[in-house]
């Protein structure tokens, strides 16, 4: 029996008529809870992750969730067999019954029923193997490190996949001859996975650069420090000069996307946001209402405001 597979409205708690702003807003909220970063060692946060990811990447996309909601596709993005039935039923030729979907897609049923007909008319028939299509999710980190990931492919066939350092989010790898044999000596077909990068809860690509803001004290943001960033590949040293504000940002060069053949690995943007603390200082604002009375500081005037 062929497993039964959640309902993706369901995995995001939304309406099957939900806006597409209410849907946006149940995946952030869903995946800021369960996302891998958040629950290191957590199989079930990550399993719950990558079903919240896959449910979004077909219900954000207008004409993927029209084809879900028609049966088009199933909760995997994979196609149906009520796909090839519309196609027949819509078909406007001679021959009606004569598929849009591609040779490719009936591969495994024609090289059985040509290959039984061969074998009778001692006829030798050579067919490419069917190419088969998977998406998989990876997580941020993972996606800039590049990962070896084992997945199980649409005919239930694992496989081990290479994920390439600095890959983009909705770029298909071609893992050539991995996809479904080939009847009479011909080749197998290929394997196409295409790779959806999971949101991080505080890094951000932009090209190359990875984008990061990072929280810092009123003390130093105003005397200067030495303190420690974090970066996808691990924590690294950072000095923040005396007197940044809000706003400021540092680079960490090399710290970005890595390079691909003999182009340079991208930086690291690190954006400055002074935080006070949570509760008022005494202390803190004795000393600011007496330094406020000596020193004419207008930082509106100084903005040009």
């Amino acid at each position: 029996m062929a497993p039964v597979t959640a309902d993706l409205y369901q995995v995001l708690g939304v309406a099957r008529d939900a806006t597409a702003e209410v849907i946006r807003k149940a995946y952030r909220a869903l995946a800021k809870k369960s996302h891998p970063d958040l629950n290191p060692g957590d199989a079930a946060a990550e399993g719950r992750f990558m079903s919240v990811q896959r449910a979004y990447d077909i219900l954000s996309d207008t004409e993927k969730r029209r084809r879900y909601d028609s049966g088009e596709i199933d909760a995997e993005g994979n196609e149906t067999a009520r796909r090839y039935y519309r196609e027949y039923a819509n078909s406007t030729s001679d021959q009606p019954y004569q598929s849009t979907a591609g040779f490719e897609d009936f591969g495994d049923v024609f090289s059985d029923l040509f290959g039984r007909r061969a074998q009778a008319e001692g006829v030798h028939i050579r067919m490419p193997g069917a190419d088969i299509r998977y998406t998989m999710g990876v997580s941020f980190v993972e996606a800039v490190n590049g990962a070896k990931k084992r997945v199980t492919m649409p005919d239930g066939k694992a496989l081990d996949i290479s994920v390439p350092a600095g890959v983009r989010d909705a770029q298909v790898l071609r893992l050539r001859g991995k996809g479904g044999p080939g009847h009479g000596g011909a080749d197998a077909g290929d394997a196409y996975v295409e790779i959806h990068v999971m949101p991080h809860p505080t890094f951000r690509r932009v090209g190359n650069d990875i984008h990061l803001e990072l929280p810092v004290g009123l003390h130093e943001a105003v005397l200067g420090a030495k303190i420690r960033v974090p970066t996808p590949t691990g924590e690294v040293a950072m000095t923040i000069p005396a007197g940044s504000n809000s706003g400021k940002t540092l680079r960490l060069r090399g710290k970005g996307i890595p390079g691909a053949a003999d182009r340079k690995p991208g930086d690291q943007i690190v954006t400055l946001r002074v935080v006070l603390p949570d509760t008022p200082d005494p202390e803190l604002k004795s000393f600011l209402e007496n330094w406020a009375t000596d020193h004419a500081y207008d930082p509106r005037t100084q903005a040009g405001g």
